[in-house]
């Protein structure tokens, strides 16, 4: 379920003007967050040039227990200092609304400098059909207000942490 909100995300994203890459972590798996190491690693350096490109990001994770998956806590523990400035939108794969992941989320992205939008999207398993399109109207309503807002004020932010930086 979560690879198909992954790609409805992408899909709204890109309407509304954004260029998009994917990150999948599952795919190509970062080392364990080591603040002595040397950075050397090839997936944290494909990841890393990822990170530094985008100027906003939507955190997709299945809600283990009220937390987010470990894998994405390790990416954000590798990039804190790069997402500093950046914009975030929390997608949640959940039985419930996935509230208290989103939450801690939310806390580790202000701890590494960043902006969240007010609000995520939680999808609960009956939200996606197995053809992997969204149908649950409520959740397809927040996922493309996710993507406009994401572009927009992904915009606004951008303009904002560029014009601090030079």
């Amino acid at each position: 379920q979560g690879e198909r909100v992954k790609e409805n995300v992408e899909e709204l994203a890109g309407t509304f003007g954004a260029e998009v890459a994917v990150c999948d972590l599952r795919a190509r798996p970062l080392p364990l967050f080591d603040p002595a190491a040397n950075g050397q690693d090839p997936a944290e350096r494909d990841a890393g040039d990822l990170v530094r490109w985008a100027d906003a990001f939507v955190l997709g994770t299945p809600d283990y227990h009220g937390a987010p998956s470990g894998i994405l806590k390790n990416f954000l523990d590798h990039f804190w200092k790069e997402l500093a400035g950046k914009l975030f939108a929390i997608v949640v794969s959940s039985n419930e609304k996935g509230l208290t992941a989103q939450e801690h989320l939310r806390t580790t992205i202000r701890q590494c400098y960043g902006w969240s939008l007010p609000y995520g999207a939680g999808a609960p398993a009956g939200a996606v059909s197995d053809a992997g399109t969204v149908t649950d109207p409520r959740v397809r309503e927040r996922l493309e207000m996710m993507g406009r807002d994401l572009v927009v004020y992904g915009s606004i932010v951008r303009d904002q942490r560029l014009a601090d930086i030079s």
